[in-house]
This record gives C-alpha cells, structure tokens and sequence, in this order.
C-alpha cells in the first residue's frame, strides 16, 4: 500500500473528522487523540498493510508504523483532515424564507461573511492568511506579556522607587520573555505551517539567532545574530520547509530518519547565513522605516486614511499580512504604533451600531446588536460586520469615517501598543499612552455614531 492509502485506511477507521481531536508523530509512531475510542476497531487497525502494531496508552491511540514511513502517513493523513468538504448552499431558497419587503434581509450577514470568504480564496490571500495563522498560536502570549509590561509601566510612573526590587525585575523578564523567544517561537510555528519538521523550523530560527554568529566575519562583513527578525525567520524557515518536503520523497525509508534532517539544515544554514538573513534585514528595515516614517511624518493623515479603510481591508482579507508587520514592530522596538490606529474601525464600527440601535423599530435588530455590542466593545467586530452594518449598507460606511477620525487621533499622537491581539477598551491597558488612546477610542465611537445618524439606513419592516 502507498502512504496515502494507508493514510486513507486509517481514516476510515478512526474517522469521521470530528472524532479527532489531534494527530502527531515521533519515530516511530502515528499519536492520535480521540474523542471516542469505543467503536475503533483494533483488530482491522492491526491489520492494514504498513501498521506494524498497536499501542494504547491513556487519552492517546498510537499505530506503530516505523522510522520514515510514520512521517510520510502523518503527511498523508493530514492532508485527509485539511481537505475541506464541497459546500453547497442553495441562496434562492434561503433568501426565499428570509427576505422581507423592505428588501432588507437580517439573514444576509452570514452568506455575505461565507460569499466574502469564498471571494477571498485567491492563492496570494490564503498565503496571508497562512502567514497569519503562524502568529495565531502566539497571540494569547503577546496579549499577557503586553499587558504586564503596560500595567508594569503605569505602577513605575506612580510608584518610581519600587523599580530595583526584584519583584520589578522579575515581571520586567515576564513581560519580555515573549518578544526574547520570538524567533523560535516562530520557526516551530511556520515549519508546522508549511508542512514541514516543527523542530527543524525552530533550529533554523536559532541557527540564524544564535549570539556566537557575533564572533564571525564572513567576505569582509560581521555577522549579526537575529538580523531581519521574524521577516528573515520566516523565509529562512519558508525554504528549509520547502527542500525538506524535496529531499524527504526521495530518502530511503532506512535513512530518512537520520539523511533527510542532516541534509536541509546543512544546505538551509549556508543558504540562511548567505542570501536569506540580509535579505530578511533588507526588508525588516524597510517595513520598520515605512510604518514608522508614515506615521511620524503623515500624522494624522495617514491615521485617517489607515483608520479609514482598515474595515474593507478586513472584508478582501489582506489585513492578515499586518500581523507579521506588528510583531516585527513589537520585536524592533518594543510597541506597534499600527494597532492602536487599526483599532479604530472597530470601534467606528460599535458607534454606527449604536446609532442603528437607536434608530431602528425592528425589535430582531435590536435584539442582534444588543447581543453583539458587548464583544465589540471588546474589540471583536464580526458579529457587528457581518450582522449589523454590512447588511444594513450605509451604517458601514458610518463606521468607516468613525475609524478614520479616531484612526488620525491615534497617529497624531503617536500612541503605541505593546501586545498584538487585543483591541478596543482592552487595548488601552496596554499602550503607551492610555488617555490619548482613549480620547481616540472616544471619537471613533462618536463619530460613527453621528455619521450613521446622518446618513440613515433602510429601517427593516418588522
């Protein structure tokens, strides 16, 4: 049997897709976690062709498979488990049941949320969003090291003399420890991504940040370790993914173990020290100059122009490319100054919803942005999108000039975030400048509100 089909047989004996809970592979063995155990059929498992045996151990099903092969199954497998199913969705029917005669229909936020994500499945947007997903598992670290290191900076403004306590210091390394691992962090996350060894991802990012590349002077320049950052992390780890599954196919299952490893990073860490790293420098420069020039110098223009359009740039999916330029200013400097400007169409975006929420008489409208208000003012904007002011039409465009005003507030006053994947009241915890973000926080919120006022919307017909 070939790898896919002992993949495929495995599939069908442990499936369907949501009994699964993970798969992962050492040496030797396929690991899979379970929901339900009970119907899995050993006996059948124990005797597909390839499966050299079975082991239970707790939570976890392992099918022994053997050096080589277990990499390629694991491969194959994940391959079954990522193919989406054909979706097929009958809209005349649908808008048929839920159409009313204002020609407003309340329904229509998620086919134009599934519509748009079909719209936005061009192979360059699905590279972004694979970029994004890399820092996705991150996110939850970002968010708690940014905001001890904002909450650590507030109690030093009031409390100066307690700075050389060691209890300072120790939450100075707590609020750091996130940005001092990042490169690793994100080599694992992007080999994982790419479809490639986590850990052979990770070493490339250490080889390339690695403090004894200091002591080196290659054609005549000094090495420098962590040059380009994340930027360069990502393409080093990019083509020691690609060669990996290049070199993989065409190892001997006896030597894959122990050639196919040997061989990327070898020819990876000459190709990373060589052309990828300064390239990575070439471009973490160029975005830290960028994004820091445009708003230094542009001010508050460009705060309206990015506050502004961040809301249509969520609906084509391109703004999944910033999260990479966001932890490369994290990583750089310490805070993104692009967040806290991005952050305001999400909350243009609660004052058109509140300004619909006043005006309406569809008691089911209310009833929606009742329900969606709370998390937006946490700064989670789809429910209001996608159920509120995109169906609506008018009230979108509300909220886009609300995040324009309060997007230009942000950029005039150069307010800078310390942690990436928080937004809206809980950002402001984390910025260097808590009142300026605030007044801006309030100005997109007024602004939306007085922008939808004055435009209107159709009411919907109850």
């Amino acid at each position: 049997m070939t790898h896919q089909e002992i993949a495929a047989a495995l599939y069908q004996l442990v499936g369907p897709k949501a009994n699964i809970l993970s798969v992962e592979n050492c040496m030797t063995r396929l690991r899979l976690i379970l929901k339900d155990r009970t119907h899995i059929d050993l006996k059948s498992l124990q005797q597909i062709s390839g499966v050299l045996g079975i082991n239970e151990s707790g939570q976890e099903l392992q099918i022994i498979l053997g050096p080589g092969k277990v990499t390629k199954v694991k491969e194959a497998f994940d391959m079954i488990l990522h193919t989406p199913p054909q979706m097929q969705v009958d809209n005349k029917q649908e808008t048929a049941s839920t159409q009313n005669q204002s020609g407003i229909n309340m329904d229509d936020g998620a086919f134009l949320h599934q519509k748009i994500r079909q719209k936005n499945a061009t192979p360059f947007k699905l590279l972004l969003k694979k970029i994004s997903s890399i820092f996705i598992p991150l996110i939850p670290a970002f968010i708690a090291c940014g905001l001890i290191t904002g909450l650590l900076n507030i109690a030093l403004k009031l409390m100066p003399g307690i700075e050389p306590t060691a209890t300072v210091q120790i939450l100075k390394i707590a609020g750091n420890a996130v940005f001092w691992g990042i490169n690793l962090f994100v080599g694992v996350n992007a080999a994982k991504e790419f479809g490639a060894s986590p850990m052979i991802g990770g070493t490339m990012a250490a080889i390339i940040t690695h403090p004894n590349l200091s002591g080196i002077t290659l054609f005549g320049q000094d090495l420098l370790p962590g040059r380009g950052g994340i930027i360069a992390v990502l393409l080093v780890t990019a083509f020691s993914s690609w060669l990996e599954k290049r070199i993989r196919p065409r190892v001997p299952e006896l030597l894959e173990l122990f050639l196919t490893p040997l061989l990327v990073i070898l020819i990876s860490t000459f190709a990373a020290i060589l052309f990828l790293q300064p390239l990575g420098g070439i471009i973490s420069e160029a975005i830290g100059f960028a994004a820091t020039n445009a708003i230094e110098q542009g001010g508050a223009f460009t705060g309206f122009i990015l506050g502004g359009t961040f809301l249509p740039l969520v609906m084509t999916g391109l703004h999944q490319g910033l999260t990479p330029i966001h932890a490369e200013l994290l990583a750089r400097s310490g805070v993104t100054i692009l967040l806290p400007v991005l952050a305001m169409a999400g909350a243009g975006q609660v004052g058109a919803a509140l300004a619909v929420y006043a005006k309406t008489k569809n008691p089911r409208l209310k009833k929606t942005i009742a329900s969606a208000l709370p998390v937006g003012l946490m700064g989670i904007g789809e429910p209001l999108i996608y159920g509120v002011t995109l169906p609506l039409g008018k009230p979108f465009i509300g909220a886009c000039f609300g995040g324009a005003f309060g997007g230009a507030i942000q950029a005039f006053n150069v307010v800078g975030a310390t942690s990436i994947g928080l937004s809206g009241l809980p950002l402001a915890a984390s910025t260097d400048h808590i009142l300026f973000y605030l007044v801006g926080l309030i100005a997109a919120y007024s602004v939306g509100f007085i922008a939808t006022w004055i435009i209107g919307f159709q009411d919907p017909e109850l």
